[in-house]
């Protein structure tokens, strides 16, 4: 694990920290068994494919 050499300062500090936005994942439609949900687009392919499973 990376350790810092020297004391940052909180400026540095608080500017690194606001970088990280969480965002919401883009969902996608998708028709599985003739019921539809909606899934986040990374992962279609691989409900498409029956390696998730959609619940709800």
């Amino acid at each position: 694990m990376a350790v810092p050499k020297r004391k940052m300062s909180r400026s540095n500090t608080r500017h690194r920290r606001a970088q990280w936005k969480a965002i919401t994942p883009a969902l996608v439609p998708l028709t599985i068994d003739g019921v539809p949900y909606l899934v986040p687009q990374r992962l279609a392919k691989a409900y498409e494919r029956g390696l998730l499973r959609a619940e709800g």
